[in-house]
């Protein structure tokens, strides 16, 4: 599993010997030192891969209760309103 430094941004990554001269000649044909190839080819990825994660699909039914709940959101709990009152916050 590669180790990740924070502090310098440095990355290492074990590679079989015959799959780093296969990135390296990639990286070669497309004028690219290796670190930038791989970023080339990574980031996008993982761009993805966290939008995805941090969107929410919702069905068509589920979209419309969600507006419903927006527009006419329930009464608070009677404890939610007297604390509230009482002048607790969440944090």
């Amino acid at each position: 599993m590669p180790r990740a430094l924070a502090e310098s941004g440095r990355v290492e990554l074990r590679l079989r010997p015959e799959d780093k001269a296969t990135l390296t000649r990639a990286a070669s044909i497309k004028r690219l030192d290796l670190t930038g190839y791989i970023l080339r080819a990574v980031l996008p990825q993982a761009q993805a891969d966290i939008a995805e994660a941090e969107r929410l699909a919702l069905s068509e039914r589920d979209s419309l209760r969600v507006l419903a709940l927006f527009e006419n959101p329930p009464a608070a709990p009677d404890r939610l309103a007297c604390a509230a009152k009482a002048g607790f916050t969440l944090r």
